[in-house]
């Protein structure tokens, strides 16, 4: 799928990682070999999700307590958090595109983790802040998932680029694991410091430790292997293979564009134009999922209403939900390099499935539920991510990561506020609404996954 426009990306990312060029093939292809193998390179990307995901897991597990603490109301506490998710999702059309357009994956992922990294542990400072309490701990966490929008897409093709090497099922399904343990790990935290202590700005303290293993676990990984395309077999020989000219010709192309013309193909790239069709069929599929799966928050505040779970124990509920997510990710990993795509199409089935159970009278069928329900998440956030990276060229792949994740939280925010107003109304109703959308997305996963199917064959 490489095209002239990878080579030529390929060469320039190779230049700026690598220092002055070089006539001698066999120079330019020790300079390109990773200093990392690829199993030690999407472990240490697993590892970092998994630093940061207790940072990041940890604070959003106390966000709407604190924030009440503070003296903000349900409807601030409401207001900050949509705010803060939705920003983390609509943003990667814009930092999707312009980290592909860069080639800076790295600047980007670095630049957001730091955000997460310090505007957490930042949160414990509010209470000191007196009146301005509130504004300071609200701006924190919209900033810090901002940062979330920024290092998500360049993360991906990071990833996409050294699981090329080992299966991206697997490499996404290990990256996914480790993410998964992070985001159980978190909340735990937390809850042992507020058992022990009483107080949650100390809990958002104590979260600095694993941010500073964070930042220093990507510093490391950024010298071992500044450019993480070269563990792409046909990357790295059309990188070795490629002559500096085609970037010259290629930067005065860019140079001559007025700026109407470079924000026209801004805009194109944002939201995808150019992309392959197929890739917005598997999105539209994908979107469906996640629109129909129920949400935890509806799923918690239905066990607590109706008295199938205790509420100091709804925290633990979502522990092991994660892990259950966790464990489905590296399973269905492995799956999808032995079997393709296919092995996708047990997600509808899960999602149409969580209504029932969760949301219904038996304490055992919520636990079977949440135990579905972080199955269904574990592969949303994975293996569909992997699949992305053989619909898209390459030196498209954080752009489309950026639109792909646009597709999914406009989804997710449609199908909320519509299981929201069904589980008022009926829950019959909204099992059935749930089952139907995921008959439609199975119907476009299939179409997608024999288009994937013909184009490998």
């Amino acid at each position: 799928m490489m095209s002239t426009r990878d080579s030529a990306n390929g060469a320039g990312t190779a230049n700026l990682a690598y220092g002055p060029e070089t006539t001698n093939p066999a120079t330019r292809a020790a300079r390109l070999r990773p200093g990392l193998s690829p199993w030690r390179m999407v472990t240490g990307l697993g590892m970092v999700s998994l630093f940061a995901d207790i940072v990041a897991d940890g604070g959003k597990s106390i966000y709407g307590p604190f924030l009440a603490s503070l003296g903000a109301s349900a409807l601030v506490v409401g207001v900050v958090t949509g705010l803060a998710e939705g920003a983390s999702l609509v943003l990667r059309l814009a930092t999707g595109p312009l980290a592909d357009k860069r080639g800076n994956h790295w600047w980007w992922t670095i630049a957001g983790y730091l955000l997460t990294a310090v505007c957490i542990p930042l949160l414990g400072v509010a209470p000191f802040a007196g009146a301005a309490g509130v504004t300071l701990a609200s701006v924190l966490i919209i900033v810090e998932r901002v940062g979330k929008a920024m290092r998500s897409p360049s993360k991906s093709t990071l990833l996409a680029h050294a699981a090329k090497a080992v299966g991206r099922g697997k490499g996404f399904g290990v990256h996914k694991f480790l993410d998964m343990v992070g985001a159980c790990t978190g909340p735990i935290i937390v809850s042992a410091v507020l058992a022990a202590t009483g107080r949650m700005w100390l809990a958002l303290v104590v979260l600095a430790i694993p941010a500073v293993i964070t930042m220093g676990i990507l510093v490391w990984l950024r010298g071992r292997v500044p450019d993480p395309s070269v563990y792409d077999a046909a990357a790295s020989r059309t990188a070795t293979s490629s002559s500096s000219s085609g970037d010259d010709d290629a930067g005065v192309g860019v140079a001559q564009q007025t700026t109407t013309q470079k924000l026209r193909h801004f805009a194109e790239a944002a939201v995808g134009v150019g992309l392959p069709g197929m890739f917005f069929v598997y999105a539209l599929a994908v979107g469906l999922t996640s629109g129909g799966l129920v949400t935890f928050g509806i799923a918690s505040y239905h066990m607590e209403k109706a008295g199938l779970v205790a509420t100091a124990l709804i925290p633990l509920v979502f522990a092991a939900a994660n892990l259950a997510g966790a464990l489905a990710a590296l399973v269905n990993g492995w799956a999808f390099d032995r079997r393709g795509a296919r092995v996708l199409y047990i997600l509808p089935f899960l999602v149409a499935a969580v209504p029932p159970l969760a949301l219904g009278h038996s304490t055992a069928g919520a636990l079977v539920g949440m135990a579905v329900w972080g199955f269904a998440t574990g592969l949303q956030d994975s293996t569909i991510k992997a699949v992305v990276a053989e619909l898209v060229p390459s030196e498209r792949l954080a752009g489309a990561y950026g639109v792909f994740a646009a597709v999914q939280g406009a989804a997710a925010l449609i199908g909320g506020i519509v299981i929201g107003a069904l589980y008022d109304a009926s829950i019959p109703w909204l099992i059935g609404v749930v089952a139907a959308v995921q008959v439609v997305a199975l119907v476009l996963l299939v179409i997608s996954n024999r288009h994937l199917r013909q184009e490998r064959a």
